[in-house]
């Protein structure tokens, strides 16, 4: 898979657009962000797959605390109505202080993935569902499943623990790191995990989810990583931020400053240790080389936000890298 994540900052129109342009440009799947601050990804994904013919298409990642996950299941297997079956659920914990912002609590995150995606499977395929978990569900059903084909569940992770869990059940992870230190410490966590996969589960995906800034201007890309970083660097685990020797403190720091809304402020404490831990940013050249680095141990690789400073030339820029990259299709 050769992916990319387009942010729905911009009004979906402009990233149904953007879509057109990624699917011209050889990527296979499109992916589109999740946060509440935005425009809702799943108006957004329609409005690509109105634009798009073959391109697999799915949130990146949706968490179950913002909506029910019978809900987001719905959601889901409508844009599988859409598209033509082209939905692809991606699916994870959700940033713990966005989610903070809005009053839930982060409880028990890998058992609550695991059971949305388990519970959205039986309803993808046409079953009533009963369920007491981490959330409860009574004869819950979809009353349109008969018309749903198959659909790929993609968890997001970066704990060991997800990524064992996603390797054991789910079709594949999006490993959300950009260094090839993570996917060398990620690869073995994967292996750990299909260690216990049953074989009728079939292939699984390890699939690079990284931040990408790219342009001729390597400087105008690092410029662009900024803001991303801001959010990676708050939301990074402990050990994550030890393996980079990034400053925990800071880090801290740069998480209040997005939980207060000083965005720009957050974005200039963003340093370029954090910038080089935590994005792949630079010339054509450079990514190319750090891209094929993370592919020594991913099989697919996602291009995720900011991807440069305009837009429409990085994904032009990022196909080609890709294009010419060991990412399997």
């Amino acid at each position: 898979m050769i992916g990319i994540e387009l942010t729905p900052e911009h009004p979906v129109d402009r990233i149904a657009e953007l879509g057109e342009r990624a699917e011209a440009e050889g990527f296979d799947a499109v992916f589109a962000s999740c946060h509440y601050n935005n425009r809702d990804p799943f108006v957004a994904l329609d409005r690509i797959a109105r634009r798009t013919d073959d391109v697999a298409l799915g949130p990146g990642v949706a968490n179950p605390y913002e909506s029910h996950p019978v809900a987001l299941a719905s959601r889901v297997a409508t844009l599988s109505e859409a598209s033509g079956g082209r939905a692809v659920f991606g699916v994870g914990a959700g940033d713990r202080s966005t989610l903070a912002n809005l009053g839930y609590d982060h409880e028990r995150p890998l058992r609550r993935v695991l059971e949305t995606f388990k519970v959205a499977q039986d309803l993808f395929d046409g079953e009533r569902v009963d369920h007491d978990g981490t959330f409860r569900a009574h004869d819950a059903g979809l009353n349109f499943a008969d018309e749903l084909g198959s659909t790929p569940v993609y968890v997001g992770a970066q704990g060991p623990h997800m990524i064992r869990m996603a390797a054991k059940h789910a079709d594949g992870v999006l490993l959300n790191g950009s260094h090839p230190r993570d996917f060398e410490w990620a690869h073995e966590r994967v292996e750990e995990g299909l260690a216990d996969r049953p074989d009728r589960r079939g292939e699984f995906d390890f699939a690079a989810y990284a931040a990408v800034s790219v342009a001729e201007d390597g400087e105008a890309a690092r410029r662009a990583a900024r803001p991303p970083v801001a959010f990676i660097a708050a939301g990074a685990a402990p050990p994550v931020l030890e393996r980079h020797g990034v400053d925990a403190e800071l880090a801290g720091e740069i998480g209040e400053l997005i939980s207060g809304g000083e965005f720009e402020a957050a974005f200039e404490a963003v340093t370029d240790g954090m910038i080089d831990a935590f994005c792949i940013a630079g010339t054509p050249a450079t990514v190319e080389e750090r891209v094929e680095a993370v592919l020594e141990y991913a099989d697919s690789f996602v291009a995720g936000a900011p991807l440069g400073p305009d837009l429409d030339a990085a994904i032009e820029l990022a196909g080609a890298v890709l294009g010419r990259s060991g990412a399997r299709a």
